[in-house]
């Protein structure tokens, strides 16, 4: 039986009201759920719940959404400019009338990265005085969110006066550190708080001046940090953060005039949709990125073509997916590391091999075709994913484990499913949980098979963990 609503509380807070007209307007719409309007809008399904319970600060785009399916005539929009906007406004009011910036100085919103607040909460609770803090003994009479607030930051970090190499080199080594937490941990809890901060530091050293002789590779740089943190807030399905890292990613490489993280840009974006199915669109970003491909290495080609492959298999568009493949293999055939960029080493034969599997896996299910293909480019892309692709290889696993269920032996099946359970550990992936339900939904059909029984009930304690 469905748990009772929480009772909401509008004037406790700015925020919750906000969300009890949210949930006014959605009642409207008889037996419209919370987490049947998230997916409506392209968020999670608990963003609206939280919301709702003011919880969670929605930002403009997500109001403009709301707006569009609840037809509300634009209700939301105009109250979240008084909600939210005016909050802003007031706070950089106050921030101006405190500090007396000196002239050139950029007044940023607190607390708005990407849009989004990273720590959002109901009520505003008075704050916790430092000084009586650090002259208490214990944590234990201080609530975790007012503790959260002392600890936050009194102001953003000052800018620099110019950008120099320096900050093109902090760019790119946190793009580093970020591209490795998140393909050995997946995208959600601290990868995802390092990320968002991460990038809003670089979307403001976008305001600062930047010599002529420094401004490709400082744009570059940006652009490569967005494509990293875009894909970590995928993995952790927070979308609309990561259409915005990627459209300044793709923003960034244009004006820099870099080809290749253009590529790279459109490669994540075609991804992305196709992950919630929407293959057409995800077509067409796989498409614009190979614009001019004769400017594209090898490898940056069979890059796009397997999402364009992967995109026909969504479709289940059984000679698009094989024309798709095909093209992406004679593509790779070709790869020369020593042509490419250095952040595209993560493109060998093993995500070659699983980024195809996956675009032939969609037909082997569900068109009938052959899994003989599939089965072999999983079982490559596990064999040569090493440690530092830990969610990579857990998702091949897991996908190859279903593939398995579904068209062969179930009992080998299984095998296969225990490893992946292995693999995925202490990962943080929204993708690689949604790929686990399905092979739980496979083992089902073999519900007389103990073994099977067993797969799934251990795939509901991971997920429940």
């Amino acid at each position: 039986m469905p748990q009772p609503e929480k009772e909401l509380t509008p004037d406790a807070s700015p925020q919750e009201w906000f969300g009890a007209e949210l949930r006014y307007w959605r009642k409207r719409k008889p037996g419209l759920r919370a987490a049947q309007l998230g997916p409506m809008v392209q968020v999670s399904p608990s963003v609206i719940s939280k919301i709702e319970k003011g919880a969670y600060r929605c930002h403009s785009e997500l109001a403009a959404r709301l707006d569009d399916v609840l037809e509300t005539g634009g209700v939301l929009v105009r109250a979240w400019g008084m909600v939210f906007g005016d909050a802003d406004k007031k706070r950089g009011d106050a921030d101006n009338a405190a500090s007396s910036p000196v002239e050139g100085t950029i007044q940023v919103r607190h607390g708005r990265i990407l849009g989004r607040d990273p720590s959002p909460h109901s009520g505003s609770p008075a704050s916790v005085d430092r000084r009586q803090f650090l002259a208490a003994g214990s944590l234990a009479a201080i609530a975790p969110k007012d503790l959260a607030n002392l600890v936050a930051p009194a102001a953003p970090p000052e800018l620099p006066k110019k950008i120099t190499p320096r900050e093109i080199e902090q760019l790119h080594h946190a793009a580093d550190v970020l591209h490795l937490a998140d393909n050995t941990h997946g995208g959600g809890g601290l990868v995802s708080v390092m990320a968002s901060r991460t990038m809003e530091w670089a979307v403001r050293l976008l305001s600062v001046r930047c010599p002529d002789q420094l401004q490709i590779a400082f744009l570059s740089a940006i652009a490569r940090l967005g494509i990293v943190v875009g894909a970590s807030h995928f993995d952790a399905y927070a979308h609309d953060d990561a259409r915005v890292a990627f459209k300044v990613a793709s923003e960034c490489a244009t004006e820099a005039g870099d080809w290749h993280l253009r590529a790279k840009t459109y490669s994540f974006l075609a991804r992305q949709a196709i992950w919630i199915n929407d293959p057409d669109s995800g077509l067409t970003y796989a498409d614009t990125g190979l614009v001019r491909s004769e400017r594209l290495t090898a490898t940056e080609r069979a890059m796009l073509h397997s999402a364009r492959a992967r995109a026909f298999g969504k479709m289940h568009d059984v000679p698009g997916t094989i024309a798709a493949v095909g093209q992406a293999d004679e593509a790779f055939a070709h790869s020369n590391p020593a042509e490419d960029p250095p952040w595209m080493a993560y493109y060998d034969e093993a995500q070659h091999a699983g980024d195809t599997a996956h675009a032939l896996y969609e037909i082997a299910v569900h068109m009938r075709q052959d899994p003989g293909q599939a089965g072999r480019r999983f079982e490559t892309a596990v064999t040569g994913h090493g440690d530092s692709f830990k969610r990579s290889r857990a998702i091949s696993r897991i996908k190859l484990a279903s593939l398995v269920m579904a068209k062969g032996d179930p009992m080998q099946a299984v095998a296969i499913g225990h490893a992946a359970l292995d693999d995925v550990g202490l990962l943080t992936s929204r993708r690689a949980a949604d790929d686990l339900r399905e092979l739980g939904r496979f083992s089902a059909q073999h519900r007389g098979l103990e073994a099977a029984v067993e797969l799934r009930q251990r795939i509901r304690g991971t997920l429940q963990a």
